[in-house]
């Protein structure tokens, strides 16, 4: 897809710091050729680590804050114009109506009309990753009539998506890389301001880690550095 300005993406996510992990550097590679660039976050991400995960839990509500804070901090480092975040239970997608996930993403779609949809790929073994890839694929229908996003990426999360049963079904098979070399260190300064999300070394979710990743991935196609995505749909013109 050409980076014109004037060109929109929307980036899907279940959780807080899915985007920096799956995206950031490719989103603020976009804003910087002229994109404006929105975020949806669908779950709280906080909730499933206490066996009390209800909203009247002051510690539940009192991460969920301080999570929502550092979501708006990284955001900002990478150039989002506009962030949703809404309070489908953390780690719980899977209970939520598929017709609940799927408004609720559609909703964005109107509001942003993206030329370019970022979101999970199916094989990540968090089951709110594939409820939430589910649901793009719905709101998402290309029907007569109706607004299509032109491309959807689906992108690999570190410590999730390399986890899964690597089948060959479910394996992450990336199809399209984005040269990051400009953006890999606001892509590491965004998941720092994730003071809960991101670990130390040699953790996935650690600041050294997105950098071998993004290594690993600029290797395959003569880059220094690179985001790699498998390509769902693209409807040329």
């Amino acid at each position: 897809m050409t980076a014109d300005p004037g060109r929109t993406l929307l980036v899907v996510v279940a959780h807080p710091d899915d985007e920096v992990l799956g995206c950031g550097a490719t989103v603020a590679l976009r804003v910087t050729q002229g994109w404006a660039a929105h975020l949806l976050v669908m779950a709280t991400g906080a909730a499933s680590r206490h066996a009390d995960s209800s909203d009247t839990n002051p510690l539940v509500a009192q991460e969920v804050a301080e999570l929502r804070a550092d979501l708006e901090r990284s955001s900002a480092q990478l150039g989002f114009q506009s962030v949703r975040a809404l309070d489908f239970p953390d780690n719980r997608l899977d209970v939520v109506s598929r017709m609940d996930l799927t408004m609720a993403i559609d909703e964005v779609l109107e509001a942003t009309r993206p030329d370019l949809v970022l979101t999970h790929h199916p094989g990540d073994y968090n089951w709110d990753h594939t409820r939430v890839f589910d649901a793009v694929m719905m709101a998402a229908r290309s029907s007569p009539g109706e607004f299509a996003p032109q491309e959807i990426w689906a992108f690999e999360v570190p410590s999730s998506t390399e986890r899964a049963w690597q089948t060959a079904e479910r394996a992450f098979h990336p199809t399209v890389y984005v040269d990051v070399g400009t953006t890999i260190e606001l892509k590491k300064q965004a998941l720092a301001c994730y003071r809960t999300e991101s670990r130390p070394y040699p953790h996935p979710r650690s600041v050294e880690g997105l950098e071998y990743l993004a290594r690993k991935r600029g290797l395959e196609v003569g880059l220094a550095h690179a985001e790699a995505f498998a390509l769902v749909r693209r409807i040329a013109t």
